[in-house]
């Protein structure tokens, strides 16, 4: 009789068991900032490696967002994970930063995002990626071209160090030579 009910006990501790994990799985996403959905990109390295950048390539923009977010009705929401407390409201370069996410999500993926996560420490900000936004943005990225133009256009590969440390040495064709 004793040998009968222990698959039962067996049954019922795995069911408490997944419960628990399910409540602590639960509390550690809303803990973490992210939206709803399936994470299908990350690049905090906590998973593995990612070695896949978005490129706007008329916009000579690439980035890395920290998490990609498929929401449930196919929205896909950039998260931008920063160490630090929250500021009172999100810094300007912050948002940009977030912003210009939103706007590789939409060129990588054909969606425009509807806004973005700045995850702090402490607290989230949701940001509405509006079109005064990305009129922001690309204001910005403008003045940049404009700035850099001026200044040496190209950035110094006589510095093994430094080209070893590129984000995008593999598709550099400027690269210190013998340097992989």
């Amino acid at each position: 009789m004793f040998l009968g009910g222990l698959p039962l006990l067996i049954v019922l501790f795995l069911l408490f068991v997944a419960a628990a994990l399910w409540v602590a799985g639960r509390r550690m996403r809303q803990e973490s900032g992210l939206p709803d959905g399936r994470v299908f990109y990350t690049d905090t390295e906590t998973w593995r490696a990612n070695n896949d950048v978005l490129h706007a390539a008329d916009l000579r923009l690439v980035g890395k967002p920290d998490y990609l977010v498929e929401a449930d009705d196919g929205a896909i929401i950039p998260v931008e994970v920063k160490s630090s407390r929250a500021p009172a409201r999100p810094h300007e370069g912050q948002v940009l930063q977030l912003a210009a996410y939103c706007l590789l999500v939409e060129e990588n993926f054909g969606v425009r995002p509807p806004y973005g996560i700045l995850q702090y420490r402490d607290q989230a900000f949701a940001i509405d990626y509006t079109d005064d936004l990305e009129a922001d943005l690309l204001d910005l990225l403008d003045e940049m071209r404009a700035a850099r133009a001026e200044d040496d256009p190209d950035p110094d590969h006589d510095d093994p160090r430094r080209c070893a440390a590129c984000g995008l040495r593999h598709s550099c064709d400027k690269q210190v030579t013998g340097y992989e």
